[in-house]
């Protein structure tokens, strides 16, 4: 183990000089890392060098009077390598400072497979190679960010007092009654009630399982891996990610819309104040204007617009000429992401809450609303995505809950369990989920959602 009194890292050095420290000026450095780069100027040289520490690479040179430097020479990149040298602040230049290297130690050599070249790789083909692409700067930057956004995630919540609670995986319950769940056996010879002696599945969503615990800590959220069996190979679906869904005891869907809102505020501003070089990559290389779009989420208003509101927009603009693919705008229909996407873009130019939705599209357990026809549920639609998340306020009354099981043809034995939340001291409640890796999309600009995941499973496609 290193004394890491006279180990650095890369970020120590680029926080030092940010705080106006001089005390980097001349200090001899050991540091770990991988060459990113290698420019070889025949007696002297410069390594793009990278640490893990931070998305920047420090610049290392190197000459005659370096230990090993015929190995600088032919450093690779990819390599491992240990470093030892001095850092001289260069103010004025691209680079705030460069290392001028007194011994380069080879520590990894990579061979002439490695799939990362300095040349532009495309994301198809990253796909492929999931163990590597982290090193690519597209990816570094993206789980760096992805990894920030999660901490934030975690922060608000606990700041606001929120009970963390893990919900389980394995679960006898279809959340969204849908059926569309990975089921769960031991053996293929055997049937789905082998090991549980019941139809057990992967879970659509922790949401039921919290909810009791709501009904204790009054508020609550769980964030962890959730699963869909869709056999959808869009841009949008995968058959694992992760869902962050809070749960809040004594409140309407208009408290779930303030939490959602000030929840979203808070986490993407999170992000652009401690991500801002890995952010200000994606502005440049992915998305141009991702900024000053992120920047409007966090400072503008949000507008609420009720389902009702949203046909007739759709319904005049297609009077109006306005084609979309989905053309026959009706009263009932599950409206598509380019209906979602005018409404936010064309119509109202900010993020929408879409309400009170025909109780016939959405889950059984959303309150229904005193028009018979519309339950309380609410979708964040932003500007580039459509639908972000989703939430409601569920349905406390026990007679209209049982009856609305009943009339999707679900087993009520199944829910008796869910069914006491109502019995015993049950009360008017909310709350929404979030998927982290569509909210990732959003925030980097990334258009693909196999791209966000650290290892996808997407339909018909998983490596390892």
């Amino acid at each position: 183990m290193k004394n890491i009194s006279s180990y650095t890292t890369v970020r120590e050095i680029y926080e030092a000089i940010a705080g106006n420290n001089n005390e980097m000026d001349g200090k001899l450095v050991v540091i770990d890392g991988w060459i990113r780069t290698n420019r070889n100027m025949g007696n002297i040289g410069f390594l793009s060098f990278n640490d893990g520490t931070c998305f920047k690479c420090a610049q290392l040179v190197y000459d005659n009077d370096t230990i090993n430097f015929e190995q600088a020479i032919k450093a690779k990149l990819g390599q491992a390598v240990t470093i030892t040298g001095v850092v001289s602040l260069t103010p004025g230049q691209k680079q705030p400072y460069e290392i001028k290297l007194k011994e380069f130690v080879l520590v990894g050599d990579v061979d002439d497979t490695y799939p990362l070249q300095k040349k532009k790789t495309g994301f198809e083909f990253l796909r492929t190679i999931p163990h590597i692409r982290p090193r690519a700067n597209t990816f570094n930057a993206l789980y760096r960010v992805r990894s920030v956004l999660s901490f934030a995630i975690h922060e608000f919540f606990q700041g606001e007092g929120f009970v963390y609670v893990q919900t389980p995986i394995l679960t006898s319950n279809d959340c969204e009654g849908a059926g569309q769940a990975f089921k769960v056996c031991t053996e293929d010879k055997k049937p789905e009630t082998d090991y549980f002696g019941k139809p057990v599945s992967l879970t659509v969503s922790g949401q039921l399982h919290a909810e009791p615990f709501a009904l204790t800590f009054r508020d609550v959220y769980t964030f962890g891996p959730t699963f869909r069996a869709e056999k959808s190979s869009t841009t949008r679906h995968a058959s694992e990610f992760w869902m962050v869904e809070p749960e809040i005891a004594f409140a309407t869907i208009y408290d779930d819309i303030d939490l959602m809102e000030d929840f979203i505020k808070n986490i993407v501003k999170y992000v652009l104040v401690n991500c801002k070089d890995e952010m200000q990559f994606f502005n440049d290389r992915i998305e141009p204007g991702l900024l000053d779009k992120l920047n409007r989420m966090v400072t503008e208003s949000y507008e609420i617009v009720s389902y009702d509101e949203a046909i007739e927009i759709l319904t005049e603009a297609v009077k109006k000429g306005h084609k979309f693919e989905y053309n026959e705008i009706k009263w009932g229909m599950d409206l598509q992401s380019e209906h979602e996407r005018y409404i936010v873009e064309k119509v109202f130019n900010c993020p929408v809450f879409l309400i009170n939705f025909p109780k016939d599209i959405k889950a059984f357990y959303m309150k229904q609303n005193d028009d018979g026809r519309t339950v309380a549920g609410v979708d964040l639609l932003v500007p580039g995505v459509g639908e972000i998340c989703g939430g409601s306020e569920r349905e406390a009354d026990l007679d209209k809950l049982k009856q609305r099981i009943k009339e999707l043809g679900m087993d009520e034995k199944t829910y008796e369990w869910y069914l006491d939340t109502r019995r015993f001291g049950g009360c008017p409640h909310a709350g929404f989920g979030l998927g982290l890796d569509r909210l990732l999309m959003f925030i980097t600009g990334i258009t693909n959602i196999r791209d966000v995941l650290l290892y996808p499973r997407t339909y018909k496609e998983i490596l390892y």
